[in-house]
């Protein structure tokens, strides 16, 4: 509908991304979009009522779609890496907004990749993509989010998953004594435990365990989720164990992303999103990510026709989420 007000958003663990936009006739005007650090409110609804106080329209917005980083019941979530609980229809009362909708981040992301041109995206493997299939996003930040995208006609449909949670599966002796140290710490190993922020820590900690210094460099100790120190550590002062740490991450970061891919059958490609992965595509690119993607067995030829790609655009979920405000717009 025209001329109304609509209003999407990124919620996670670490940052919020909020935008409001107004549908006209050629096309959609944004009329105010604004960066939060999520820790640093009591509540989802301190930063709405912030957002929508500084947006200064004239009228609420007809439309909110909010994506989530965490699993959604009954249109209520519990962020997994915050304490923030969002229920929709509490959402719509407080704020008088008509039609709220609450999905999974990663959901979202997969409803952005529609909307992405080809400088949103680093090719990792060009593969032999089938138009008509099954298509995964994933992505390491401050957990590991993923979601299916599943071709119907001319609207995809997206599953979200809690993928990130299933159990981390060694592949070689130095994963398996990785495994074994998070084990005694946690006790269940799940995927995102090493595929994200806080695990490029617990990978970079495991290895200075074993060798203190590499070549005569200082390796300080890291707090629990400095994956953006290691990543500087790495690129900006080439610092040995940094750099290392970052390899490990990439191949058991491409061991599941082949995984998810062979689960679904993804012939339509595999999207790495999330914080970490744009940061780190020469690490991504130099091998260690597609050999482990590949190895597959007696299923390797197949894994090298899977496109793979990296999103650089951080804004995919903000991306997504327009698309589903809008269409609230008209249902």
């Amino acid at each position: 509908m025209l001329n109304e007000y609509f209003l999407y958003g990124d919620i996670g663990g670490t940052k919020t991304l909020l935008q409001m936009a107004q549908a006209e006739t050629d096309g959609i005007r944004e009329l105010l979009t604004k960066r939060y650090d999520s820790t640093a409110y009591a509540s989802f609804s301190n930063v709405l009522s912030d957002f929508l106080q500084q947006a200064g329209t004239d009228c609420p917005p007809q439309s909110a779609c909010f994506a989530v980083a965490g699993p959604i019941a009954a249109q209520q979530v519990q962020l997994t890496n915050l304490h923030w609980q969002l229920d929709s229809n509490e959402l719509a009362a407080l704020f008088s907004i008509p039609r709220v909708k609450l999905v999974n981040d990663f959901e979202a992301a997969a409803l952005g990749i529609a909307a992405l041109s080809d400088d949103d995206q680093v090719i990792l493997q060009v593969g032999q993509p089938h138009a008509q299939a099954m298509r995964v996003i994933l992505g390491a930040g401050t957990g590991m989010g993923v979601a299916w995208l599943v071709p119907d006609g001319a609207r995809d449909l997206t599953i979200a998953t809690e993928a990130g949670h299933v159990d981390f599966a060694p592949r070689n002796p130095q994963e398996i004594d990785l495994w074994h140290v998070l084990q005694q710490q946690f006790g269940h190993v799940s995927v995102e435990r090493i595929l994200s922020g806080p695990g490029l820590t617990q990978i970079y900690n495991f290895l200075q365990a074993r060798q203190k210094t590499l070549s005569g460099a200082p390796s300080p100790a890291l707090k629990e989720d400095s994956g953006a120190t290691i990543t500087t550590l790495a690129q900006t002062h080439q610092h040995p164990l940094a750099i290392k740490s970052l390899h490990l991450f990439a191949e058991i970061y491409g061991a599941y992303a082949g995984n998810l891919a062979l689960t679904g059958l993804c012939r339509g490609g595999v999207y790495l999103a999330g914080g970490i992965a744009p940061r780190i595509v020469p690490i991504l690119r130099s091998g260690g990510f597609m050999q482990a993607f590949c190895d597959k067995g007696r299923f390797s030829a197949l894994m090298q026709e899977i496109p793979v790609h990296v999103i650089t655009n951080p804004q995919v979920g903000l991306l997504g989420a327009r698309r589903e405000a809008q269409r609230l717009l008209t249902h």
